[in-house]
């Protein structure tokens, strides 16, 4: 067994959502496309010698980030024991690079990275199904990324299938503005929501055919509307060749044609919206 491992935790964009009821358990049934992104946090694991069993701890480089139990990495470590018991002592270290609050998936893929950290560190031999099994109990996302490929999500998200023959790669830009978008808030919501007139919403097709489609571009355009005006001003920019905003929100992504530059990309979004925004161009899939 290895005495410490470091692994690449890729954030998420949702290419597609749609909501399609509220269970009778109080989660939502839906369909919806993930695609993995350049864009990654690291984490690093090591056994702690001499530690007691069960023992966790964790440090990460952003002080905005939960260290106890309710951070998922953690609550990743008491999934597995659930159904292994109790694990040797274990430290992980999180860099962060995914903004939390963003719809990127950063947490779940943390938990992700550790649950297939321990697997690997401890010897314990579980396959991605058994894994799977483990992350659903602590987020619906979680069992996507232990996939690392594009998939297709059904259920309330843990139901997950790899998409066969999906080639080649999308640029992307991701713009988040300085707040965060609860999801349960946004699923709450998505009922009784309704569009803001002049906001953009439709399906939009790639070249390809991929379709881009946010059931909870409703409920979040409404109470937060600069982010649909930024997905508006994104669409009419040349080059973009669709804009959607990524799971929850707060982050809108634009797919950009290979000639774009981005820096024009950006300016034309400050006016829009404001300095205080954090972006990255990064590829998906």
């Amino acid at each position: 067994m290895r005495s410490e491992i470091s692994l690449s935790a890729p954030a998420k964009i949702n290419l597609s959502l749609r909501v399609l009821r509220r269970r009778e358990d109080g989660f939502h049934e839906i369909a919806t496309r993930m695609v993995p992104l350049g864009l990654a946090d690291e984490v690093e694991m090591r056994r702690l010698e001499g530690g007691a069993p069960g023992t966790v701890e964790f440090w990460c480089d952003d002080e905005t980030v939960p260290g106890d139990e309710g951070n998922l990495a953690v609550r990743a470590v008491r999934a597995l024991e659930g159904r292994c018991g109790k694990l040797p002592a274990v430290g992980i270290r999180l860099k962060k690079r995914v903004p939390h609050g963003a719809g990127l998936g950063g947490g779940s893929s943390d938990a992700a990275a550790v649950l297939r950290g321990l697997n690997e560190l401890f010897g314990l031999g579980l396959t991605v199904e058994e894994l799977s099994e483990a992350a659903a109990t602590i987020g619906s996302d979680i069992p996507f990324f232990l996939h690392g490929c594009v998939c297709d999500a059904t259920g309330r998200g843990e139901v997950v299938t790899p998409v066969e023959g999906w080639g080649g790669s999308l640029r992307v830009l991701l713009v988040k503005l300085p707040f965060g978008v609860p999801t349960p808030w946004a699923y709450r919501e998505w009922r009784d929501s309704r569009e803001v007139p002049g906001l953009p919403y439709g399906e939009q097709v790639l070249v390809g055919g991929e379709v881009l489609v946010n059931d909870l571009e409703r409920p979040v355009f409404a109470k937060y509307p600069v982010l649909g005006m930024l997905k508006r001003r994104l669409l009419e920019m040349e080059g973009v060749s669709g804009a959607l905003m990524s799971g929850s929100g707060s982050t809108v992504f634009a797919v950009l044609e290979e000639g774009v530059v981005v820096e024009s990309v950006m300016a034309a979004v400050r006016e829009e919206c404001g300095e205080e925004l954090w972006w990255c161009e990064t590829r998906a899939g």
